[in-house]
């Protein structure tokens, strides 16, 4: 089932109360539960649901060994030890999991077991689903589109360059009892405040050029150093911050070499250097399977998704909900920690049909949903078109103007040898 899906699992001690003994066990982060699990029986022990858990605290029992306390919902607190492969790296992970469930809507929070959904319901999740991607794809788009404005200003500017390079040329193969001298050696005056200008004009882009942002779980080599900061998602490449904000490596999209991605809420980077060693972090988000998608768009060619999504890719679908489907889909999200639906008894079976069959396949109101989200689709579908079609037009302009500049340097470069 999906919601059995497990992040993250710890080899670690649970302290029972009762007994006064410590029994050895793995403790694991579900999306939306704590689960300690005994070595020897394969016994649960402890179920805790994230959402129940009022305080996480690292303390020590007799005052010597490393543990993490966990305080439940009627004061009853749940002692963890032993744990590997650091105190801190699995108090880290746990908290920004709990955190995360802490600031989601109320009825995620609560987990509150949803109504059995319709295929209209469904249809409408879908399309849904697909509006939100286009959407993604489109913001993407746009900046890109922005950063092609920009490389168009800049070759402006370095063809007024080239035209001031032009004339001071022409002054310097000019005789010397040439009248006009004095007028063309002070236009190169205006190149210090257009310095300043393109300063300006590039700070506002950098921000705009932010596609998402999200809180995770930074680790670089090994596990033992785990440390909570962001993830930043430009449409130039990527960023990792810390805790204080302060930028630990940007990875430029042309130098990272690949994205892994190792589970719905674990990625590792790595940008290879020869003569050095790599830059790799790994990240861990409970955010992250609402950006995996979006990695796929700006790094299609450098992510490396895992097998079973690799083989849906590569097989194709048979039906459009197949196609829409991906891992990342499947697997439960911190707002959303739903339960899957149990397929009917037997018994059951052909009341079940019959009701299915005199039901309307959509409703009145479902029916108006997927009028709407169809009609944002197409309206985006057609901006998205519209903006392919100016960026193509750029594209050739921006060519256009780098074989004029290309031709203009050369031409300067033999007058500058013909004066040496």
């Amino acid at each position: 089932m999906s919601g059995d899906v497990c992040i993250y699992s710890w080899p670690c001690s649970y302290y029972l109360d009762l007994e006064k003994r410590w029994v050895p066990g793995k403790l694991s982060l579900l999306p939306c539960s704590l689960k300690f699990t005994t070595d020897r029986a394969g016994e649960v022990l402890v179920g805790l649901p994230l959402s129940s858990i009022v305080e996480i605290r690292k303390e020590a029992s007799h005052f010597i060994f490393s543990a993490i306390t966990v305080l439940e919902k009627g004061h009853l607190k749940h002692w963890f030890g032993s744990l590997r492969p650091s105190r801190n790296a699995v108090f880290n992970i746990i908290e920004h999991f709990w955190r995360e469930l802490l600031l989601s809507p109320p009825g995620a929070a609560a987990g509150v077991t949803p109504s059995p959904t319709t295929r209209g319901q469904e249809l409408t999740g879908l399309m849904a689903s697909s509006q939100r991607r286009l959407e993604d794809t489109a913001k993407v788009l746009h900046h890109q589109g922005e950063q092609l404005d920009s490389v168009m200003k800049d070759l402006e500017k370095m063809d007024s360059d080239l035209d001031v390079a032009d004339r001071l040329l022409t002054e310097l193969e000019s005789p010397s009892w040439w009248p006009f001298s004095s007028k063309l050696w002070k236009t190169p005056v205006e190149v210090k405040p257009r310095e300043s200008t393109s300063m300006a004009g590039s700070e506002p882009f950098g921000k705009e050029g932010v596609v998402a942002k999200i809180p995770a779980i930074i680790s670089q080599r090994t596990e033992f150093h785990v440390k909570p900061g962001r993830l930043t998602i430009l449409v130039s490449g990527l960023e990792i911050h810390d805790s204080s904000s302060l930028l630990l490596h940007r990875f430029e999209r042309e130098d990272l070499d690949d994205i892994k991605v190792h589970s719905p809420y674990e990625i590792s980077i790595r940008q290879r250097f020869i003569g050095r060693p790599d830059v790799a972090y790994r990240v861990i988000s409970a955010k992250m399977p609402e950006v995996i998608p979006l990695l796929e768009v700006q790094f299609n060619k450098k992510i490396e998704l895992p097998q079973e999504a690799s083989v849906l890719r590569s097989t194709g679908a048979s039906s459009s909900t197949e196609r829409s489907w991906s891992f990342w889909h499947a697997a439960p999200r911190l707002r959303g920690c739903t339960t899957q639906r149990e397929l009917p008894a037997g018994g059951q079976e052909g009341g079940q049909l019959q009701l299915q069959r005199d039901q309307p396949l959509l409703s009145e109101r479902e029916t108006q949903e997927l009028t709407q989200i169809l009609t944002k689709l197409k309206g985006l579908a057609l901006d998205t078109e519209t903006e392919l079609e100016r960026q193509d037009e750029a594209l050739s302009g921006i060519t256009a103007a780098v074989d004029r500049a290309t031709l203009t340097v050369d031409k300067h470069n033999r007058r500058i040898k013909r004066l040496t």
